[in-house]
């Protein structure tokens, strides 16, 4: 895992350097309205997509972005590497491989998700109406002996969204506001590391996500976001997910996201609270 780890950051340290204009014009779309990359690949904030489409490019322009992403908690650890391919701000296209290190009682899980968001209706910034996309997920459990053995029914399964995001540039207190809800169906247990369904419920649920960020100025926002999950195991109770962010957009090269998460309770070990940090390069 080390040395994969390794070459992934290489892969984004030499992703840093790339020329821009080789795909989205800078001046296609505003500073940070790609958003970051999530922990499933998609564009948004760190555990919730948004309606956003990744990078920045505009119409007639394709972009992509890489990424890594690491969750630290008390008796955990997930790392994410992952990248995406957006066009016309029309269609996204996203991969993402985690591997969840279990500290406390040893071992891996690892997991692989391919996306697709496709934006419908309305834009971020302008008009009335919000920006409302629509997205599946497929997740594939490459890890699946110990979700089988704790009742889950499935290694692998797609989730669907629906997200709507807005942003006001003159909101309260004269800042710029962005606000997304997503409306998720999944029978996904821990976003899908211990498989899908369960002993317990092994039928789709719709859970809400939401997140809501402020802009210090024109690089720095702070926001908070929640994520509804569902609780499919007999053997553990899992709980929703909650972070407190801050994100820096120094220009559309580069962002990078930290957090103070709280996930719950995770395989039956409680009060998992710990940091989030993820990177991303846009090109």
């Amino acid at each position: 895992m080390k040395n994969r780890l390794y070459a992934n950051s290489v892969l984004l340290a030499s992703a840093l350097f790339i020329t821009p204009q080789v795909f989205a014009d800078d001046g296609s779309r505003l500073l940070a309205t790609g958003g970051a990359s999530t922990l499933e690949g998609s564009a948004g904030g760190g555990i919730v997509p948004w309606a956003t489409l990744s990078s920045y490019a505009g119409e007639g322009q394709f972009g992509a972005t890489v990424n890594l992403s690491e969750v630290a908690v008390d008796d955990f650890r997930l790392s994410v590497q992952g990248a995406s391919v957006s066009w016309d701000n029309r269609v996204e296209v996203s991969y993402a491989e985690q591997t969840f290190d279990l500290s406390t009682i040893g071992g891996e899980l690892s997991q692989t998700i391919i996306g697709t968001k496709v934006r419908l209706a309305g834009n971020l910034i302008y008009g009335d109406l919000p920006q409302v996309s629509v997205g599946a997920q497929y997740k594939k459990n490459n890890d699946y002996a110990l979700p089988a053995a704790v009742g889950s029914q499935d290694d692998s399964s797609v989730d669907w969204y629906v997200s709507a995001a807005k942003a006001w540039l003159d909101g309260p207190f004269h800042r710029t506001w962005v606000a997304n809800l997503t409306v998720r169906s999944s029978k996904a247990n821990q976003i899908g590391l211990l498989g899908f369904g369960g002993d317990k419920e092994d039928s789709r649920e719709w859970l809400a996500e939401a997140s809501v960020a402020t802009f210090l100025n024109r690089y720095w926002a702070v926001g908070v976001e929640y994520r509804q999950k569902p609780d499919n195991l007999n053997f553990a109770e899992e709980q929703d997910w909650k972070d407190i962010f801050v994100a820096y957009f120094p220009n559309k090269q580069v962002s990078i996201v930290g957090a103070y998460t709280d996930l719950g309770s995770i395989a039956g070990l409680d009060d998992q609270t710990g940091w989030y940090l993820s990177v991303q390069a846009a090109f």
